[in-house]
C-alpha cells in the first residue's frame, strides 16, 4: 500500500492494529480486483450469457442453441440463451456492445449487422469498434427463386424476359439481404424489375408462389422448401460450388458472374476489450464444436456450411462484408432511421 493510503488511514483515525491488517490484506484485495486475464485465472468460471438479437426460431437462434449447448458441455458452465429482438437486430447488438468487456456476454451477429452499419444513420454502437470477433460459425448461400410461370431457367433468360415485360422482386423488407442482393443483381445483370418490400420473408415467399411477384433472393433455409415442393423454381446459387440440396442448379460463377458469391453468415462476437485469453479459449472451443459430426449434420440439414476461423480472420470478414453491403446501401438509396 502506498504512503498516501497509509496517511489517509491515519487521518481517518484508524487504530494501529486495523491499519496493520489493512496493509497486510491490500495486495490480496488488489489482486482480486484485477481481471481474470491479468491473474491467470481460468475461463470461464461462471455462466455465459449468449444473446440472440432476433426472435426464437430463426437461423441465428437455431445456431446459438446448438453451439451454446456444446459450449456448456465443453466448459462446464451454463450457457444461457437470451433472445433480444428488435430494430433489425440492433437492440440486442447494442446491449452486448455496452456490456462488461469480460467475455461472459456473447452475441450472434450475421449479415444483418454488417448491413445495419451503413443502413442506419444513427446506431448506439459501432460494429467494428465496440465488438470483438470470436468465431465465424457458418454460412448459407443465397439462391434465386422465381415464380414457376416465368419462362426462365437461368439468370440470362430471366434478364431477357424482364426486358420484354417489367417484373418485380420481393424482399423481407428495406435493407434486408434479400433487398440489397436484388439491387446488386439488378445492376450487374440488367434485370428490369421493381422492388416490393414485405414484412418478413414468409409473406414474400407466399406471393412468389402465388405469382404476385416474380423473383426473390434469399438463403437456402428460406427458399428451399418452396423450391422442393415445386411451387418455386431456382435459377441460380450464389456460391463457389453447387449446393447439395440443389445439385442440378448451376452457380452464378458457372453462369459467368464470379462476383456473386454471397451468403447469410452467422458468427459470435463479444464486447470489445474482453481478455484475449477468453476470446482465444472461446474461439478454440467453437472451432472444435463445428467439426463434431452431429453439429455438421444438423447444420447440413438446414442448408448451412460450418466454417473454421480465427478471431482475426473473422474480423477481416466483418470488415469486408460491411464495405460490400455499404456500397449496395449507398447505390440503392436504402435508409432506415
Amino acid at each position: 500500500m502506498s504512503l498516501n493510503c497509509q496517511s489517509a488511514m491515519q487521518r481517518a483515525g484508524l487504530p494501529l492494529p486495523a491499519m496493520l491488517v489493512a496493509l497486510a490484506l491490500a495486495p490480496c484485495l488488489h489482486a482480486q480486483a484485477q481481471p481474470a486475464a491479468n491473474t491467470g485465472a481460468p475461463y470461464p468460471v461462471r455462466p455465459i450469457r449468449y444473446v440472440v438479437a432476433f426472435a426464437p426460431g430463426g437461423l441465428n437462434d437455431l445456431m446459438a442453441r446448438m453451439v451454446g449447448q456444446k459450449l456448456s458441455e465443453a466448459t462446464g458452465q451454463p450457457v444461457i440463451i437470451d433472445n433480444r429482438p428488435g430494430a433489425g437486430g440492433n437492440l440486442g447488438t447494442e446491449l452486448v456492445a455496452k456490456s462488461s468487456p469480460d467475455g461472459y456476454t456473447l452475441l450472434n451477429i450475421s449479415t444483418a449487422q454488417a448491413i445495419s452499419a451503413t443502413l442506419y444513420s444513427k446506431l448506439g454502437y459501432n460494429l467494428e469498434r465496440d465488438l470483438a470477433p470470436v468465431a465465424l460459425l457458418g454460412s448459407s448461400p443465397l439462391i434465386i427463386g422465381i415464380h414457376t410461370g416465368v419462362n426462365a431457367r437461368n439468370v440470362a433468360e430471366f434478364s431477357a424476359v424482364s426486358k420484354q415485360k417489367p417484373l418485380s422482386y420481393a424482399s423481407g423488407g428495406i435493407g434486408t439481404i434479400s433487398h440489397l442482393s436484388g439491387e446488386m443483381l439488378k445492376r450487374a445483370l440488367g434485370f428490369n424489375m421493381t422492388h416490393v418490400p414485405y414484412k418478413g420473408a414468409g409473406p414474400a415467399v407466399a406471393d412468389i408462389m402465388g405469382g404476385q411477384v416474380q423473383l426473390m433472393i434469399n438463403a437456402v433455409p428460406e427458399l428451399f422448401p418452396a423450391v422442393k415442393s415445386g411451387r418455386m423454381r431456382c435459377i441460380g446459387v450464389m456460391a463457389e460450388k453447387r449446393h447439395p440440396f440443389l445439385p442440378d442448379i448451376p452457380t452464378l460463377i458457372e453462369q459467368g458472374h464470379k462476383e456473386f458469391v454471397m451468403g447469410n453468415w452467422v458468427g459470435i462476437v463479444t464486447a470489445a476489450g474482453a481478455p484475449n485469453g477468453a476470446i482465444n479459449k472461446l474461439s478454440g472451443e467453437i472451432n472444435r464444436i463445428l467439426k463434431q459430426p452431429d453439429i455438421v449434420d444438423k447444420l447440413a440439414q438446414q442448408g448451412v456450411d460450418p466454417l473454421q476461423s480465427t478471431p482475426e480472420s473473422f474480423g477481416r470478414h466483418i470488415k469486408a462484408e460491411t464495405a460490400r453491403f455499404g456500397k449496395a446501401v449507398k447505390e440503392s438509396g436504402a435508409r432506415v432511421d
